[in-house]
């Protein structure tokens, strides 16, 4: 048997008990206040910085200021394009339940069109759901205050004053001067690329094409913030503090928009292209692509149905034909083939050939536009004349080496470097160039008879107008090459002080006067007795030009009669000029697409461009000649 324990000790070993117990939790408890007291000190000591930022970003919003575009200007300071403040009605979908509910209700309230609820898919699909977008744009002030008065039924829906871009010419100059609107997914890479993230914070808009484009950055402004006292509901208490936006900077541009004007009525609805060059200077005065498009419609995104009307109108108005249109020369060629012949001794201007109105070479008969033949043919009459025969004969005595290396002098197959994006290269033909262009070894070797037809602008050549102006402008700056631009100078808003864009001197070629003489002589003659003579009659100073026509397609032979062909398969017409011929202010190109001879359709338009510049003689209409010289 056991013993019974005693009272006692029974009693002791319950009071150890409990004071194990009681020590155990003791334990706990200063334990859990040593992890306490290591979290306070964590949290208050060792983090303090980091989570007093985060609470202070919780209690502070950073609201970006967005800066005033900067204003485009010509060189006269109209103005072309400007910034004007109005009222939006914009949603963040993040924020709305039932968004078709909500454009219906809004509805109610303020006119929606089914033209703004297009636009606002569009751009419902191409942004952020966080992203506040307009439902509807220049809101009146009896519609603000109708919105504000049903605010409340609306979460997720708001006005803001913004600031929207105007151009108040309209379509004049579009080509030059591009668009601006709303920033996309590839645009947003290009100013992450250009580490522009924070600047564009709050900006909803980009320059697309053009100047707005090209010089965005300067345009753009600087972005300022305001720090913003919240509450918990997320509205707004008080200002603390502001760093204000800095204005974009004003650009003046070279171009006269008078004169752009003009030379854009004076097309007509006639497709084509103008490009008119100040030789000293390589400024440029006039730049057409017609026909145009009106840059306004794209600021606030523009409707289906005006995209779809100018993208796939086959007119092709938002193709800037200047500088991305590539076409044959034609004979506005000659001029610059006669010159590299004085310069490589392969002709002098006195001599002449024998022209029976046809050249044959390898078994084919390469034929002059005038049958019979010119006769007898110097340099002088090859040009006044425009005499085929002429130019088969040197191109085949040159060669195609001694024509690439010439005219790569001109910038012809080369961007100009204008201050536009997207400026195409043109085509100088040479064997080179054909073994690149070409993938099968037959394709790839040059034939002579292919140096046949380059001399007088047909052939692989093909050059954009801008390029035309170019070497036209270099040959009246007696053989000094600028860059062509459109920026004259860069205006701070801040200081008002103006940055120049120098005049940039690409090449000094170094060609005898006496044979630039020879070669303006003859184009003098062309606008005096020549091709061009009935166009420049009775002109109030002297110029000189050289006209053009380029074959849209190959007759194979046959006889050419403008009226039996569709008009997209008849000849472009061309014209190359400066003026005035003693000391040229102005230089052009002038393209109209399937216009048939250069002296009928081109020409014309130099003159009364011409006109008004050098004159102010404003045009009265285009004139239409029949029985002009063919080319």
């Amino acid at each position: 048997m056991y013993a019974r324990l005693s009272p006692l000790n029974a009693h002791d070993r319950e009071l150890s008990r409990f004071r194990f117990r009681i020590a155990f939790a003791a334990v706990i408890v200063v334990l859990a206040f040593l992890v306490l007291l290591a979290r306070f000190f964590d949290l208050q000591v060792l983090r303090h910085e980091y989570y007093s930022t985060r609470a202070e970003d919780n209690r502070i919003s950073l609201v970006p200021i967005i800066p005033n575009r900067g204003i485009i200007v010509d060189r006269n300071g109209t103005v072309m394009a400007r910034n004007y403040s109005a009222f939006t009605l914009e949603i963040t979908p993040a924020k709305v339940d039932d968004l078709e509910a909500m454009i219906e209700g809004l509805g109610k309230v303020v006119d929606i069109q089914p033209k703004d609820r297009k636009r606002f898919r569009k751009l419902l699909e191409e942004s952020k759901t966080f992203e506040s977008l307009p439902i509807r744009t220049r809101l009146t002030e009896e519609e603000v205050a109708r919105f504000a008065a049903n605010r409340y039924r609306f979460p997720g829906v708001e006005v803001k004053a913004r600031l929207f871009r105007q151009y108040p010419l309209g379509a004049v100059a579009s080509h030059a001067l591009g668009y601006i609107s709303r920033i996309n997914k590839r645009d947003m890479e290009m100013i992450e690329e250009n580490e522009q993230e924070t600047n564009y914070k709050g900006t909803d808009h980009i320059g697309k094409t053009g100047i707005e484009q090209k010089y965005e950055f300067a345009l753009h402004g600087e972005t300022g913030y305001e720090q913003v006292e919240i509450d918990a509901g997320g509205r707004a208490i008080r200002r603390l503090s502001r760093s204000a936006p800095v204005q974009g900077k004003d650009l003046t541009l070279t171009l006269d928009t008078k004169l752009q004007d003009i030379a854009e009525k004076v097309f007509g609805d006639r497709r084509g292209a103008l490009v008119a060059i100040e030789p000293s200077t390589g400024g440029i005065l006039a730049l057409v692509s017609n026909p145009t498009f009106d840059p306004n419609l794209f600021v606030d995104g523009i409707r289906s149905d005006d995209w779809d009307l100018l993208n796939n109108s086959p007119e092709k108005p938002l193709l800037n034909r200047a500088l991305n249109g590539a076409y044959p020369p034609g004979s506005t060629f000659k001029p610059f083939m006669a010159l590299a012949a004085l310069e490589t001794g392969k002709r002098t201007p006195g001599q002449a050939i024998s022209d029976p109105g046809f050249f044959n070479f390898g078994g084919h008969q390469f034929r002059d536009d005038k049958k019979g033949g010119h006769g007898s043919v110097d340099m002088y009459k090859s040009i006044v004349h425009s005499c085929d025969t002429y130019y088969y004969m040197l191109a085949n005595d040159m060669g195609i080496d001694a024509i690439a290396r010439f005219m790569g002098q001109l910038g012809f197959g080369q961007k100009t470097g204008v201050d536009i994006e997207g400026e195409s290269e043109g085509v100088l033909p040479s064997p080179e160039w054909k073994m690149r262009r070409f993938k099968r070894p037959e394709q790839q070797k040059w034939f002579a008879g292919e140096t046949i037809s380059i001399g007088i602008g047909q052939g692989y050549n093909a050059y954009t107008p801008i390029q035309l102006a170019q070497a036209m402008a270099t040959v009246a700056n007696n053989g000094v090459m600028f860059r062509p631009h459109l920026v004259k100078y860069i205006t701070d808003s801040r200081t008002g002080e103006k940055t120049m864009i120098e005049p940039e001197p690409l090449r000094l070629l170094h060609w005898k006067q006496q044979n630039i003489d020879v070669i303006k002589r003859a184009m003098i003659g062309v606008n005096t007795s020549g091709t061009a003579a009935k166009a420049f009659a009775g002109a109030g100073y002297v110029s000189g030009g050289k006209t053009g026509t380029a074959q849209v397609f190959s007759l194979k032979g046959g006889d050419y009669k403008a009226t039996r062909l569709k008009k997209e398969l008849r000849d472009h017409a061309l014209f190359v000029a400066f003026a005035p011929a003693d000391k040229p202010t102005i230089a052009l190109a002038v393209l109209v697409e399937n216009g048939g001879f250069g002296a009928q359709s081109a020409a014309p338009i130099a003159r009364m461009v011409f006109d008004y510049y050098l004159l102010g003689k404003l045009p009265k209409g285009v004139a239409q000649e029949d029985d002009t010289e063919d080319d």
